[in-house]
C-alpha cells in the first residue's frame, strides 16, 4: 500500500477506506482499552489522530510509542467524533520505525523558548513554529521563482567565491587552501597569493550583484537566487553571517521602473503566502504575533508611497521625538526612524529615494544635484528597509571617476568596468534579504529563527 500524507487525508471527502500513513508521534493519551496517538509528517502544521484499541496490540509496542518516536500506521480513514478534526485513522497495524527515549527527548509538550530551540537546531523542525516557519519558507522560495520565470526573467546563477567586493565593505570570509601554519609570503612580507588555489586572494561573495548586471546588459533581464556572506561581527536579531539574496538586475530599467517591479514583487509574495500558507500563518498569527495577519494585508492593500530621503529627514526632525540614533541629513536612517516613517507618519509602505551619495555604493548613478544618487530602500511596518537598490551608472568615465574618488581597486573591476565601453545601457536592480522577508511574512522576532541552522559569530553549529 503506498503513503497518503496527512495533508491528503485531512482534506479528503472520502472515508471507510484503508490508508498508510507515516509520520512522528507528538502526544499519546489514553487508558487501558483506547489510545489515542497525535501523528505528524510534516506535510501540514495539522495532526491526524490516530485511534488504537489496546486489545489488538502487543504491550511492549505501545509502551514504545512515545512522543518524538517514528512510526507507520495503517488502518481505516473514519469519521471522527472529536472535536477539531473530520476525521481520523482507527489503527489495524502500527510498525515502529525509530524509538525516543522520553527521559532525554528535549521536545516535550511543554513550551520551549526559541534560545533553547536554537541549542538544538537538529531537532526544532518537529515543532509547530518551525514547521510553519520552514514550510512558509519554501513556498516563498517557490514563488520567487515562479514569479520571475512568469516575467520572462532568466535565473543567473552567479559565483560564491568571488575576488571582488560587491558592496566596498571590506566584511568578507576569505577562501584559501593554504597552510595556515605555514603561510608563504613575499620579501615584503605580505602573503603570496600566486600559491594559492586561484592564484590571488578570493573571498565568499556579499552580492551577486555585480555579476547580475553583466547578464542583464546581455539577456535583458535576469534575477539571481542564492546564499551570500557578510563577516560582520553582529549579534542582533536582524544580522545573519550567511544568508540567502534575491538580485533582479534589469537592461533598459530607470529608477521607476525599478520601483515598480519590486512593489508588485513583494505583493506577489505575500499574496502568494495567504493562498497556500493559510494554516501555516493563522498558526503563527495566534501563537507567535497576533498582528502578524494585519500587517500582511497592510501592504498587499496599500499603494506605496514614494518620497525622497531629504523630505524624510524633514519630516523626522519636525516629528518632536527624541531618536536613540541622530538625524539629520547625510545621515544613514535606522530602523526607528524607518519605522516611524511607515507605521505612523505615512501609515502605509514607503519608498525612499535620492539618499545622499557619500553613504550609498559606487555603482549607484548620480542625479544631476551632483550630491545625490538615484537610489531606492523599500520600507515596511515592523522591520523598516526590506529592499534596496537604484538605477545603475552606465556611463564609463562617471563610474569610474567614482571607483576613483572612493580609492576601490580599478584593476579588480576592470570587467564590470568594460560592459560601460562595449554597448552600454541604461540599468537598474534591487536586493531582497530572503531571510529579512521570511521574518516579516513569518513574524519571527529574530532572524535567526527563519533559517533552518542560523551562522552568527561564534556560532556554526550543525
Amino acid at each position: 500500500m503506498k503513503r497518503e500524507k496527512i495533508k491528503t487525508l485531512l482534506l479528503s471527502e472520502g472515508t471507510d477506506r484503508e490508508v498508510l500513513v507515516k509520520g512522528w508521534v507528538r502526544t499519546k493519551r489514553g487508558g487501558k482499552n483506547i489510545v489515542f496517538i497525535a501523528l505528524n509528517d510534516g506535510s501540514t502544521i495539522k495532526n491526524i489522530q490516530v485511534v488504537a484499541d489496546v486489545s489488538g496490540f502487543d504491550e511492549a509496542l505501545m509502551k514504545e510509542i512515545t512522543t518524538g518516536a517514528c512510526i507507520a500506521v495503517r488502518g481505516l480513514l473514519a469519521g471522527s467524533e472529536g472535536r477539531g478534526q473530520d476525521v481520523e485513522i482507527r489503527a489495524e497495524s502500527i510498525e515502529l520505525y525509530g524509538k525516543s527515549d522520553p527521559e532525554t527527548y528535549p521536545l516535550q509538550k511543554k513550551g520551549h523558548t526559541m534560545e533553547f530551540l536554537r541549542e538544538i537546531a537538529h531537532l526544532r523542525p518537529r515543532t509547530n513554529t518551525f514547521g510553519a516557519v520552514f514550510r512558509i519558507r519554501h513556498a516563498l522560495a517557490y514563488a520567487i521563482h515562479k514569479y520571475f520565470n512568469d516575467k520572462g526573467f532568466c535565473y543567473l546563477h552567479t559565483p560564491i567565491i568571488t575576488s571582488s567586493d560587491a558592496e566596498g565593505a571590506g566584511e568578507m570570509f576569505q577562501v584559501t587552501t593554504l597552510d595556515l601554519g605555514n603561510v608563504p609570503r613575499k620579501e615584503d612580507g605580505s602573503v603570496d597569493f600566486s600559491r594559492d588555489f586561484f592564484g590571488k586572494a578570493t573571498n565568499l561573495t556579499v552580492s551577486g550583484q555585480l555579476e547580475g548586471e553583466l547578464g542583464a546588459l546581455a539577456i535583458g533581464e535576469i534575477y539571481t537566487f542564492g546564499p551570500t556572506f557578510r563577516a560582520e561581527n553582529s549579534n542582533t536579531p536582524r544580522h545573519l553571517a550567511e544568508f540567502w539574496m534575491i538580485e533582479p538586475e534589469m537592461a533598459f530599467y530607470d529608477l521607476d521602473d525599478n520601483m515598480d517591479l519590486a512593489e508588485d514583487f513583494v505583493k506577489y509574495l505575500i499574496r502568494y503566502a495567504l493562498e497556500n500558507c493559510s494554516d501555516d500563518l493563522d498558526f503563527l498569527n495566534k501563537m507567535i504575533n497576533r498582528d502578524l495577519l494585519e500587517r500582511l494585508d497592510f501592504v498587499i492593500n496599500n499603494d506605496f508611497i514614494r518620497t525622497t530621503y531629504t523630505r524624510a529627514v524633514e519630516i523626522l526632525a519636525a516629528s518632536g521625538r527624541k531618536w536613540i540614533y541622530e538625524t539629520g541629513w547625510g545621515k544613514d536612517l535606522q530602523a526607528e526612524h524607518e519605522r516611524y516613517l511607515v507605521e505612523e507618519y505615512f501609515k502605509c509602505p514607503v519608498i525612499l529615494t535620492d539618499y545622499p551619495k557619500v553613504i550609498k555604493a559606487f555603482y549607484m548613478k548620480h542625479n544631476e544635484d551632483g550630491k545625490t544618487v538615484k537610489a531606492m530602500d523599500v520600507l515596511f511596518p515592523g522591520i523598516g528597509e526590506i529592499i534596496g537598490g537604484s538605477q545603475r551608472e552606465e556611463d564609463y568615465e562617471k563610474l569610474r571617476t567614482r571607483i576613483q574618488e572612493l580609492d576601490l581597486p580599478e584593476k579588480d573591476l576592470w570587467w564590470y568596468l568594460e560592459t560601460r565601453k562595449f554597448g552600454t545601457a541604461p540599468h537598474s536592480g534591487f536586493g531582497l534579504g530572503f531571510e529579512r522577508f521570511v521574518q516579516f511574512v513569518t513574524g519571527m522576532a529574530n532572524i535567526r529563527d527563519v533559517i533552518p541552522f542560523p551562522r552568527t559569530p561564534k556560532n556554526a553549529e550543525f
